[in-house]
């Protein structure tokens, strides 16, 4: 959500530094970074979305051969909410015929919600859950599975990891499969969505003894990781005493939960905490009242986008079509999401998953349908999972992508995409 192409600018230049160069047999790289769906368009819907990058990638194949030149491999990398909506492209690009003539190369995605975004057992998890579907338009629908996209009233979520419709099917052209997750202090995708995981390692990663290596070569990217037999005993210190020396040194060498461009060190920082009971109430008022502004705007945009396909089949219409007929055959067989019990799955957990997990609040929630997008997305043979490990950070998510190269700590990604782009075939 909130995306634009700026996002990716540490994407685009690690993917030239690294491939640019290379001229084999002819082949030039070229990249397009999507502008067709960004900032409040991001609103709109994974559909809508894919929508309008599905086009924008067909115009700018029409620009290549007005200068005499010919695609002939295909390429898409989707971070967060982009994953899924380049899951939806290669859907329409596939339906329309695209990849008898243009071979599928690569298919990445980095810290993108795969099955939505999943419960937990907490009270922010709740009403997040509660207000996201009503703040995030179609696109917070989408991403929590509460949509009636097809005509058997299930969510896109579901019917883009159905092995028996087109955007599936579109995956499976892919020979290089590749997905990044944030194994930890991700606090916009959590790892089980990002990584398709029914499981979560990392959960409780400072209480549960799992050893992690990481890369030389690609910093914070994961190359093992390994369950310890004996869970390490955190030993608690008390907390120290208000206006003792210690507090005082802590307070000093801490920062307030507020965004990056309001964090400062001391003694600003303790003016900071003062002012919080002020500034927090207040930014979070500003925060419902943009969304919910962008979320009008977005249904009223939506009204138009569906008024002005009506006068034409959009691809959308013609996927939806397709989804009519073939829907009754196998939707007898799946659960009504609506009235299955919620949890975990009998058939995917196990009793030495629950003996490692102490921290409930740390475990997702599954829906049937969740665990049924696990359970297809993870049997395509080619997939392959990356996992990144940043302690001490605050949130992750922008971090795997150097989303702003001014925030110092937001670099740290480079090695991630270094290896995205060495593992990059042209």
């Amino acid at each position: 959500m909130w995306g634009n192409p700026s996002h990716l600018a540490q994407l685009n230049r690690m993917i030239q530094e690294v491939k640019g160069s290379n001229d084999q047999d002819g082949v030039e790289l070229v990249v397009l970074a999507a502008e067709t769906n960004k900032d409040e368009s991001t609103y709109d819907g994974v559909d809508w979305g894919g929508e309008r990058v599905a086009k924008e990638i067909l115009e700018e194949i029409e620009k290549q051969r007005e200068k005499g030149k010919t695609v002939t491999r295909f390429s898409v990398t989707g971070y967060s909410l982009g994953g899924l909506v380049a899951r939806y492209v290669i859907g329409i690009l596939h339906q329309r015929g695209f990849f008898e003539s243009v071979t599928p190369v690569n298919f990445n995605t980095l810290a993108t919600p795969h099955i939505g975004i999943p419960r937990y057992a907490s009270t922010f998890s709740s009403i997040f859950a509660y207000l996201g579907p009503k703040l995030l338009s179609r696109s917070g629908e989408q991403f929590f599975c509460v949509d009636k996209w097809s005509v058997k009233g299930r969510s896109l979520i579901e019917v883009m990891a159905d092995p028996e419709r087109i955007f599936y099917q579109a995956l499976l052209l892919f020979p290089n499969i590749r997905i990044y997750a944030n194994g930890i202090n991700d606090m916009t995708v959590p790892y089980v969505t990002a990584c398709i995981d029914a499981e979560d390692p990392f959960a409780d990663y400072e209480e549960n003894g799992i050893q992690v290596e990481c890369h030389e070569e690609y910093k914070y990217l994961i190359k093992s990781y390994a369950m310890s037999e004996s869970p390490m005993e955190i030993i608690r210190t008390p907390s120290p005493s208000v206006f003792s020396a210690e507090w005082f040194s802590n307070i000093k060498n801490s920062r307030p939960p507020l965004p990056p461009f309001l964090q400062r060190g001391f003694p600003l920082n303790i003016f900071l905490y003062a002012l919080l009971p002020l500034l927090l109430p207040t930014f979070i008022s500003l925060v419902l009242v943009r969304l919910s502004l962008a979320a009008h705007h977005s249904r009223s945009r939506l009204k138009s986008l569906e008024a002005n396909s009506l006068n034409g089949e959009t691809l959308i219409h013609i996927i939806a079509k397709l989804e009519s007929q073939l829907e009754g055959a196998v939707a007898e067989f799946y659960d009504d999401p609506q009235t299955s019990p919620r949890g975990p799955s009998p058939a995917l957990e196990t009793p030495e998953s629950k003996a490692k997990s102490k921290s409930k609040s740390h475990l997702p929630i599954f829906t049937p349908v969740q665990l049924r997008c696990i359970e297809h997305l993870n049997k395509i043979p080619q997939l392959k999972k990356e996992r990144t490990f940043f302690k001490d950070v605050r949130n992750s998510h922008a971090i795997i992508v150097c989303r702003d190269i001014n925030i110092k700590q937001h670099l740290e990604g480079e090695g991630i995409l270094k290896h995205w782009a060495d593992n990059f075939v042209l």
